[in-house]
């Protein structure tokens, strides 16, 4: 299994980057001034779709930036949950001074007993899992709203924003950033996402290829169709949003981040490498 990872992530993966970013917060105490968050995501650990190496140095380059806060935005492993029991050995190593939270993916809930599995595991090293939950890790002035997977039968915002008044800020963890559309109404200072892997293949000064996979597919010959779509596969279902697809963007009011993850899937990545995202808190 750590052959085969070691070779994916040869060929396909590219070299993991820390990307830093300063996020503006309106209302954010003075207290919670220069707060650092690292958000990862979408590990997808199953032996092939992350190396060892690769996780290692990601939980070490996590504890490197000495964060405040550690959040995960889901898809922690690919169908079968059982890799979730080895990867917690490795993510009990990340160090922060107020904890970790989380929130699931759709990954993570692919089997009946699959959300239930992955969660014990998590909390089982002290990771708090949030569906559709409200914490409060820094404190009551800035707090944390973890929400059901988009694709899932619970995803119901409403119960818990409306828990919320609007003159707090906060900041809303969803593994899928259509989400972003839903949750315009309503305040979120900064919501963090996955789900996309960056759109894997990035043109420089264009964009994820995804985003023009359709129009694309139409100007390419019929009986050249089929390879195309084996090779990326129908990646117009994975979200509707793919201008969304990684970084820093304003959904009307709202300030979204997507990070690009840690998997990786076929084709490969391509000017689109695995991702830990180093945050830092300011006031606006």
């Amino acid at each position: 299994m750590r052959s085969i990872g070691c070779l994916m992530h040869w060929l396909f993966t590219g070299h993991l980057r820390v990307d830093k970013i300063t996020v503006k917060i309106a209302e954010l105490p003075a207290s919670l001034q220069g707060t650092t968050l690292v958000q990862l995501s979408d590990f997808h650990y199953d032996g092939l779709r992350l190396s060892e190496e690769m996780l290692e140095k990601a939980i070490a380059l996590t504890n490197e930036a000495e964060p405040d806060l550690i959040l995960l935005t889901g898809d922690y492993v690919t169908d079968d949950p059982t890799p979730i029991h080895q990867l917690v050995h490795r993510l009990k190593h990340l160090q922060s001074r107020c904890g970790i939270y989380a929130v699931l993916g759709n990954h993570d809930i692919y089997y009946s007993h699959s959300k239930a599995e992955v969660t014990q595991a998590l909390t089982s090293i002290g990771v708090h899992v949030l569906w559709n939950e409200i914490a409060y890790p820094l404190g009551k002035e800035l707090p944390f709203v973890g929400l059901a997977d988009y694709w899932s039968r619970e995803f119901y915002p409403a119960p818990v924003m409306n828990q919320l008044d609007s003159v707090i800020p906060r900041i809303v963890l969803s593994h899928n950033p259509d989400t972003a559309k839903i949750l315009q109404q309503w305040r979120v200072d900064l919501q963090l996402s996955g789900h996309t892997h960056g759109g894997h293949i990035v043109i420089p000064g264009i964009g994820p290829l995804v985003f023009h996979y359709k129009k694309l597919l139409k100007k390419i010959p019929k009986k050249l169709r089929c390879w195309v779509t084996f090779l990326l596969g129908d990646c117009s279902k994975v979200v509707r949003y793919w201008e969304w697809a990684q970084g820093f963007h304003k959904v009307q009011e709202n300030q979204l981040y997507v990070n690009r993850g840690l998997g990786t899937y076929k084709p490969g990545r391509l000017f689109c490498p695995p991702e830990v995202t180093v945050i830092t808190l300011v006031s606006h």
